[in-house]
């Protein structure tokens, strides 16, 4: 394991960083108006990232926002529990526990939370993966390699064998690269567990996802496909 983790206290604030990958890293680097040049792209998760570079790495820039009924009241704003529970720092070591096993996933590099009293907000730094589409518009896309449905199901056999649990396994959350590759992005609440039920229940939100695309009119998503999806999963 070469991560080399490092916490930098900033009176109620820390980043966590590897000091494999950034020799420093201040507050700065989290501040969308620093990049101000920088692409805003529509995130996998909600809210907008941001294509940043950062020493010499192309990097993405995620700040967190609630969904459902809370992000109504508290769009970015998190419960204060501790800092081993902060949603950008699990995340964070959940990604360095997903790079040991060599599984397809970002490269964490660096976490931060604000605290300002019992609430919190966070962000999220990772490697940008290059030459990848969602699997949400490869499914647009008129000509479509075939074999991808079971590429895409080999890959999340791969992550539930090491124990990886996605708490939103979506189409927008699945990415596929120019050559074929598959990786699984947004790990925000994911963590590794025992085997069990999730399995199936992971596999049924992407087919929910899929169903959900394909009554878009664009998509023509089809039973047999995702037998292909199943038949590649169960190769493992």
């Amino acid at each position: 394991m070469t991560l080399k983790r490092q916490v930098k206290q900033l009176g109620d604030s820390a980043i966590v960083y590897d000091a494999q990958l950034l020799s420093q890293i201040s507050a700065t680097e989290f501040d969308p108006e620093h990049w101000q040049a920088a692409e805003s792209i529509a995130g996998v998760g909600r809210g907008e990232t941001l294509l940043i570079e950062l020493a010499g790495m192309d990097c993405v820039l995620r700040h967190y926002y609630r969904g459902g009924i809370p992000g109504r009241f508290l769009n970015d704003q998190y419960l204060w529990t501790g800092q081993e529970r902060v949603r950008s720092i699990r995340e964070w070591d959940l990604l360095q526990e997903i790079a040991d096993t060599g599984l397809p996933a970002p490269i964490a590099v660096a976490a931060r939370y604000v605290r300002r009293g019992i609430w919190y907000t966070a962000d999220l730094i990772t490697r940008r993966i290059p030459d990848v589409t969602p699997f949400s518009h490869w499914l647009e896309q008129e000509e479509k390699d075939p074999r991808i449905w079971a590429v895409v199901g080999r890959c999340i056999a791969e992550f539930h064998a090491a124990g990886f649990c996605h708490a939103d396994l979506n189409a927008h959350n699945v990415q596929i690269t120019n050559d074929g590759r598959v990786y699984l992005l947004d790990w925000d609440r994911g963590r590794r567990r025992a085997p069990g039920k999730w399995h199936s229940s992971n596999l049924a939100r992407l087919h929910r996802s899929c169903q959900k695309i394909s009554g878009s009119g664009r998509v023509q998503f089809t039973p047999r496909e995702w037998v292909d999806l199943v038949n590649g999963y169960s190769q493992l």
